[in-house]
């Protein structure tokens, strides 16, 4: 039997790929302040793996942040720091955990990804990693593309998961087919819903909509009328307020908000969102980015997670390279580490 474990769950880990020089950051300092503040959050209620390119890159990095027993370094070369979409993602095998090694084509050919398919079998061969048990499969699927209700179910978006740039020989139905194997998906919530703009995922739902419990879903809304997504994000709306859960009832939607659009020195507009949360061991980190809906979207998470300690994290800083928190993380469930 596979299940695929809700990322409410308790956790053994979380790993983080921490930029380089060399990345596509311009303000890499101002990205590593970020990158210090999450780091040093996660450690203190888990196991933290930071992947670096050298020692000379950890060297760096542990001149930036306060050490501790929690923070283990692993050397790997990534093209991208969103290991969200590059990383394992873990099942549960007959009560066992089991990293999936799914296929990353550079969210359908768009960015080199030579380093990033081949990250897994960096980690694989670490110390960290030794005993844990894997398994390739020959399917194109990234992390932050599918949300798990820890049961049977995966909340996806049509975009992102029918887009012929990734699996273009496969239908709805044979995709299906391989959720169920995978991840022993039962049902999948395909959601019709077009990209934030300057999302280059193709409509991650990791944007979008959010399982918080197996009944609580959170979602990326606007009640401005004159905002150019408001459509769209009622036509989601629409689509959540469809949705039963096993127990043949609605969902409790939570909405939230977006706040007052960012550009980048081009004047592209900027994926910044409040759904990209994640959460970890008695906390849920929640990205923010200076703006009055900040307050908002905190308030709301909060009685979502009424057990959890709710901790803004400055997010600002990453969304200039089109990603934010979760996108930048990958937990790993209990069991699966040493």
């Amino acid at each position: 039997m596979i299940r695929f474990p809700a990322e409410w769950e308790p956790q053994s880990a979380v790993l983080i790929a921490w930029p380089h020089e060399t990345g596509d950051f311009i303000h890499l300092e101002e990205v590593e302040t970020s990158y210090h503040f999450i780091a040093e959050t996660i450690s203190q209620y888990e196991k933290l793996f930071i992947v670096c390119r050298d020692q000379e890159h950890e060297s760096r990095i542990r001149g930036l942040i306060e050490s501790n027993d929690n923070i283990v370094f692993i050397h790997a070369k990534v093209n991208d720091i969103w290991v969200r979409d590059t990383v394992f993602l873990t099942v549960e095998e007959d009560g066992k955990p089991l990293l999936l090694n799914l296929r990353f084509n550079g969210w359908g050919e768009k960015y080199p990804h030579d380093d990033d398919n081949a990250l897994n079998q960096k980690l694989l061969a670490s110390p960290a990693f030794e005993g844990v048990r894997s398994l390739d499969i020959d399917f194109i699927l990234e992390g932050g593309s599918v949300e798990s209700d820890g049961r049977d179910t995966i909340m996806t978006t049509r975009q992102c998961l029918l887009n012929p740039n990734r699996n273009k020989e496969l239908s709805k139905h044979e995709i299906a087919r391989q959720l169920g194997l995978s991840f022993g998906a039962a049902r999948v919530f395909w959601i019709d819903q077009p990209n934030l703009p300057g999302d280059d995922t193709d409509a991650h739902i990791d944007t979008l909509a959010r399982f918080c419990s197996f009944d609580t879903i959170a979602y990326t809304a606007s009640d401005d009328e004159t905002n150019p997504q408001y459509d769209s994000l009622k036509n989601m709306e629409n689509q959540l307020q469809a949705l039963r859960t096993r127990g043949n009832k609605p969902y409790r939607l939570v909405p939230l908000p977006l706040p007052k659009a960012l550009f980048d020195e081009d004047g592209r507009q900027l994926p910044a969102n409040y759904s990209n949360f994640l959460i970890i061991n008695q906390a849920v980190m929640v990205p923010v980015y200076d703006d009055p809906m900040d307050a908002v979207a905190l308030e709301r998470l909060a009685g979502c997670f009424p057990e959890h300690k709710i901790i803004p994290t400055p997010c600002r800083p990453l969304v200039h390279q089109y990603g934010s928190l979760h996108c930048m993380t990958m937990q790993f469930p209990a069991g699966v580490f040493k």
